[in-house]
């Protein structure tokens, strides 16, 4: 029988806060205004995000986040 193997996804603070932002809907201009940072840094995050999570889209990054528990209930 294989054993599924542990994985440990490791985002930033910053990087965690977009993706809780992605899954209540935000667009990435509603993020870069609610964090204070330009569009251009929230797609840096972004991008950074998916490729930790494995992902290639906001549902994607957001369901494995959850999957992970990388994201508080709320």
């Amino acid at each position: 029988m294989k054993r599924k193997r542990d994985i440990t996804v490791r985002l930033t603070s910053r990087e965690t806060e977009v993706i809780r932002l992605l899954a209540a809907g935000c667009s990435y201009s509603q993020i870069g205004e609610r964090l204070g940072v330009s569009f251009h840094t929230v797609t840096g995050h972004i991008k950074n995000a998916y490729r930790k999570l494995g992902v290639h889209n906001a549902a994607g990054a957001v369901a494995r986040a959850i999957q992970l528990h990388l994201l508080d209930p709320s």
